[in-house]
């Protein structure tokens, strides 16, 4: 069963709690525990890392501040205040805690769109009705959740180091629960058998395992088509919109619910215990951003934002998956679902064999219907505004460049990533006339309960090759030789960070190893600190040929949230930024993005005389 965080041993969890869960966990107590670079290696990297970022006179300040801080006594004691927190046998990641309450838990503004993600899948020619795709979706996902909780499932694996697979407790018969001041994943025993399905903003229940026998992909479209036919049939109020609310409203909402009808309660219990969410959307989406806006949040009113996984199918046969993003990274996830679109049900899960004696109705369902006094109505409505507004400002962009892709790239002889962060930068700097703070997202699985890292991507390096392309006095040659400089400082910063050697969570340690009445070091109130961990630019990666987009939202209302997918002969680039006073486009920048590209392949490709 997957582990309770409300049932740790200690404040922390310990290795212990994940042995004996069988082969995906057996590693889980070899693996290292995430380090505390050197107070002074972590100094020198984040004072580089101002360097492209601030004015002479400003860089002059912050370098002084940096090195008093190293200096000081203070900056020693909360260095080893920070070591010790890592030695600490009861802790397995000195970051865990702090991170998930900073970045997720305690975050209080709606999960949609500011924490949420999604994936949209490639169409299926294999199946012809959108409930005969979600039948296809829930077997698949059934079978890769029957592997998480027997512990069956392989270990995921880099070239040369295990993954800590500790993320993947919470993605089956988990939720996370608002509350206050910050929020919690519950986790449920994998003996709760159900699914819940959206439709028309009601809800539905039913058991996948009835009497110990799993139904057919038959039985389980037939079961959606009874649910479809109830909810068109019927109006609801639609209570799934108060996950889309902010945090603090619906930890007073959900309590509400819970004292309007016992029933309430139950039913609350029933969701957040169920397996995952399949929505049934009346949706019929286009375009890829009509596509991508449908499977990451549709008019809020069919979905349930806080389960960590939501399977979603429209109306005209397209699917995709919403991650709510608290407890897990993409690259689980990722995991899931290309298992899910690859999978091929056998003979005996297509339909129920010549002398099964099921008839038709077999699989049963009950509908989950809220109490709603007024009191509980206004809230929805009040949800529903939240929602709309929010959604409204979302200015997405889904750029499907397809002169070239990985192979391409890599012919070129340079790293995918690195060359993709370089494009990033050379748009965004030709679009805003100079370079800002950038986040890349690196992965630290290699380490005992690690999630991410920082890549600062803004180099002196990519500044510079980024001046050299904007002028026309410099030859191609010494533009590749910049480029090049610029690759192999990204990719030494990447490898930095997923070795745990990054700038951004250490400092984050010693901030916060500071204690109540403490001072706080005058590095931490620079405004140098707070501008350059501003991300104008947020980016990461997950490539996936079985995908029409993925994506997520800006984490700044000054910036954009770009997501790529780095496909063998194409690019997918997912553009967010927010519709405000700071007049940002995605469909600017997605076009400069475009013309970078092209660029870039022809600065190389007449660099190696190769240009036709």
């Amino acid at each position: 069963m997957p582990i309770n965080a409300g049932a740790q041993s200690s404040k922390y969890g310990t290795r212990a709690a994940e042995r004996n869960l069988g082969k995906l966990y057996a590693g889980q107590s070899t693996l290292p525990k995430l380090p505390v670079p050197s107070l002074e290696t972590t100094l020198a990297k984040y004072a580089r890392s101002l360097e492209p970022l601030l004015s002479a006179d400003a860089l002059a300040t912050s370098k002084r501040i940096i090195a008093e801080f190293g200096q000081s006594d203070q900056g020693k004691e909360l260095q080893r205040r920070l070591e010790e927190r890592a030695a600490d046998p009861e802790c397995p990641n000195w970051l865990e805690e702090w991170w998930n309450d900073l970045s997720y838990m305690g975050y209080r503004d709606p999960v949609i769109p500011y924490v949420s993600y999604h994936y949209s899948f490639n169409d299926d020619p294999e199946c012809m009705r959108p409930n005969q795709r979600a039948a296809k979706i829930i077997l698949g996902a059934l079978s890769f959740r029957k592997m998480v909780a027997d512990g069956s499932l392989e270990p995921e694996k880099t070239k040369d180091a295990l993954l800590c697979s500790h993320s993947y407790n919470f993605m089956f018969n988990a939720c996370r629960i608002p509350d206050k001041p910050s929020d919690y994943c519950r986790t449920m025993s994998y003996s709760h058998e159900t699914i819940v399905v959206m439709r028309n903003s009601q809800l539905f229940l039913f058991d996948f395992a009835p009497r110990g026998v799993q139904p057919t992909m038959e039985e389980i479209e037939e079961v959606l088509d009874r649910i479809v036919h109830v909810a068109d049939s019927n109006a609801a109020v639609p209570v799934g919109i108060l996950t889309a609310d902010e945090r603090d409203s619906w930890t007073d909402n959900r309590a509400l619910l819970r004292q309007a009808s016992p029933d309430n309660a139950r039913i609350l219990d029933e969701i957040e215990s169920s397996a995952f969410i399949v929505s049934l959307e009346k949706d019929l989406p286009v375009t890829r951003e009509e596509f991508s806006h449908a499977i990451w949040h549709g008019n809020g009113r069919n979905r349930w934002f806080d389960k960590p996984g939501q399977f979603v199918i429209t109306d005209n046969n397209r699917a995709g998956f919403n991650g709510e993003h608290s407890m897990m990274d993409g690259t689980p996830t990722l995991r899931l679902v290309e298992y899910v679109i690859g999978y091929k049900p056998t003979a005996d899960q297509l339909q129920p064999a010549a002398t099964t004696t099921r008839q038709k109705g077999a699989v049963p369902f009950r509908k989950l219907t809220f109490v709603t006094p007024p009191a509980v109505v206004s809230a929805v409505k009040k949800a529903e505004a939240v929602f709309d507004s929010a959604i409204a400002k979302q200015h997405l962009k889904v750029l499907n460049f397809a002169a070239y892709g990985k192979e391409e790239i890599k012919r070129l002889g340079c790293s995918p990533d690195a060359f993709i962060q370089m494009v990033i930068q050379l748009a965004y700097t030709r679009l805003h006339k100079t370079a800002r703070p950038t986040y890349e997202s690196s992965m630290t699985r290699k380490f005992l309960h690690g999630r991410t890292e920082t890549c600062r991507s803004v180099t002196n390096e990519s500044v510079a090759w980024c001046r050299a392309m904007a002028d026309a006095s410099v030859s191609n040659s010494e533009r590749v030789r910049l480029f090049r400089q610029a690759l192999a400082r990204h990719t030494q910063l990447t490898r930095e960070a997923v070795e745990g050697q990054g700038v951004d969570r250490h400092l984050l340690g010693l901030r916060m190893s500071i204690r109540p009445g403490e001072q706080k070091p005058e590095i931490f109130s620079d405004p140098a600190y707070e501008y350059s961990s501003h991300w104008y630019l947020s980016t990461s990666q997950i490539s996936s040929e079985n995908f029409t987009s993925y994506g997520w939202s800006e984490v700044s209302p000054k910036g954009y949230g770009i997501a790529y997918n780095i496909r063998k002969e194409s690019l997918l680039i997912h553009i967010t930024a927010m519709r405000n006073e700071y007049g940002l486009n995605s469909d600017h920048l997605a076009s400069f993005f475009e013309s970078a590209a092209n660029d870039v392949r022809h600065m190389m490709l007449q660099a190696a005389g190769q240009q036709k």
